[in-house]
């Protein structure tokens, strides 16, 4: 008896992948586009940079990024070098991806994963970011010569982790936020536009991360904008105005950039609405979150009203 032979049917799983693919690619593309023609009220990200000519560019949440700023604003304030900044931020991104955990390997917690059986604080306190990075700084700099030490070296000598190698692969994406907050880099921070926000929580926040000195003197009335600016419906925006030190060198004018940097990564949760600092100002929801130069457009849609002079920076609340 003959068969009847049919035909094996052509493989089409070849042609299928190459298309889904094609289409995974049109998706992502389309929401980068979106992304980045929307003038940033997409989703909130923040990305930080390692300078103007620097390719190296490191993207993060709000939360994350709210919680470096928060560490390196502690390092600044406490005097410390870069260096130890970028120990601290490499370790509190292997410990937790820069988020401030309720949980973690037995009682570790925070964003250092310190333990409060071994004396680091309480859970209260291990989990403030403030206390937490400033305790981690506490023991960094009683280890000797920790600056000269490769960062494995240091991070482990404070951190008694059980993996002390994992340190070293952040390094590079925290020596771009370390340059970010207080050297050459640039952190900008895209999504809506707060709506509201209480200048006395943010100028309590600022005192927490950068100490009593971080107010300075005031430049105008206070609890308003001394230029008269105003913000939606002609209502005026809370503005907190600080004044640097004059004269105060390379050390001041990182405190400086430092602050301006600070707001914009807690704008989202702190409802700040615009920064100005140096010859850049940044508008939430404006310009893809970036920075603007001067009298640029998506600065403060003011004109030169809101730009920051010499040795100040300024940061108006949404209200």
């Amino acid at each position: 008896m003959s068969e009847t032979r049919h035909p094996r049917p052509r493989r089409r799983r070849p042609l299928r992948t190459a298309v889904g693919f094609l289409v995974l690619l049109a998706v992502i593309g389309y929401f980068a586009v979106q992304r980045d023609s929307n003038g940033g009220a997409g989703a909130p990200y923040c990305t930080a940079t390692g300078g103007a000519d620097s390719r190296q560019k490191y993207e993060m949440t709000p939360e994350q990024a709210a919680n470096a700023a928060t560490i390196a604003a502690v390092g600044i304030a406490k005097g410390l070098p870069e260096r130890a900044v970028t120990i601290a931020l490499a370790t509190a991104m292997q410990e937790s991806s820069l988020r401030n955990l309720d949980h973690g390997d037995r009682d570790s917690l925070g964003l250092f994963q310190q333990r409060p059986s071994q004396g680091w604080g309480t859970p209260e306190q291990i989990t403030d970011p403030v206390y937490s990075a400033g305790i981690f700084y506490d023991h960094l700099v009683d280890v000797p010569g920790y600056s000269r030490l490769p960062l494995t070296v240091a991070a482990q000598k404070v951190q008694r982790s059980g993996y002390p190698q994992a340190y070293a692969k952040h390094e590079p994406d925290a020596t771009v936020l370390t340059s970010a907050f207080g050297g050459g880099g640039v952190l900008f921070c895209s999504g809506p536009a707060p709506l509201r926000g209480d200048p006395e929580e943010v100028r309590a926040e600022l005192v927490r991360a950068f100490g009593k000195q971080a107010l300075g003197a005031p430049a105008g009335s206070p609890g308003g904008a001394p230029d008269g600016t105003t913000g939606r419906a002609g209502v005026p925006e809370p503005e907190i105005n600080l004044r640097l030190e004059r004269d105060g060198g390379p050390d001041e004018a990182r405190r400086g950039r430092a602050m301006a940097h600070w707001a914009v990564a807690r704008s989202h949760e702190l409802g700040i609405a615009r920064v100005s600092y140096g010859d850049g100002g940044w508008t939430g929801g404006r310009a893809r979150g970036k920075w603007q130069p001067k009298g640029g457009a998506g600065t403060s849609g003011a004109g030169d009203a809101h730009d920051a002079a010499d040795g100040e920076v300024r940061i108006f609340v949404a209200r």
